[in-house]
Order: C-alpha cells, then sequence, then structure tokens
C-alpha cells in the first residue's frame, strides 16, 4: 500500500497486489474528504509509477481513478501491461 499519513492516521491509500513478480495490479484508491481537490490521488499514482519504473514492473490499473489518471497523462503510460 502506499499512503498519506497525518498523526497516525491514514488520509489517503492506494492499495494493489502483486500477481508475479513483475506485475502490480492497483485495485484502489480512497483520499479523505480533507485532501480532495489536492492531487494526491494523482501522486500515489505517479508513486506507484515511479517505484514500478524503479523496480522494472508493469502495472494494471483496476481501479477506476487509477485507469483515468492513466488515459490523462500519457507520460506515465511506459509502465502500463
Amino acid at each position: 500500500m502506499f499512503f498519506v499519513e497525518q498523526d497516525g492516521n491514514i488520509l489517503a491509500e492506494m492499495t494493489y497486489t502483486m500477481p508475479s513478480e513483475n506485475k502490480m495490479i492497483i485495485e484502489h484508491t480512497e483520499v479523505s474528504d480533507e485532501l480532495r481537490g489536492k492531487n494526491v490521488g494523482y501522486q500515489l499514482v505517479k508513486t506507484a509509477v515511479d517505484y514500478a519504473r524503479k523496480q522494472n514492473l508493469k502495472i494494471v490499473p483496476l481501479c477506476p481513478f487509477a485507469r483515468s489518471i492513466f488515459d490523462k497523462k500519457e507520460d506515465l503510460r511506459d509502465v502500463l501491461a
């Protein structure tokens, strides 16, 4: 899980699974109301992309939010499975 924490509370998270050693499936992204509109969801997806690039992983975005980010941001698509 990639997440944003404040004072011990998780305010935003992106969960994923690793069905194989080179594939990451983004399953869910959730951002608390207090962080909505601050690009936190995008930053979580971007962090996953950066991680995937460093680890030579491919991403399958099952999460509708993550999928929408990949649809909008062509520069992130190199990690798509």
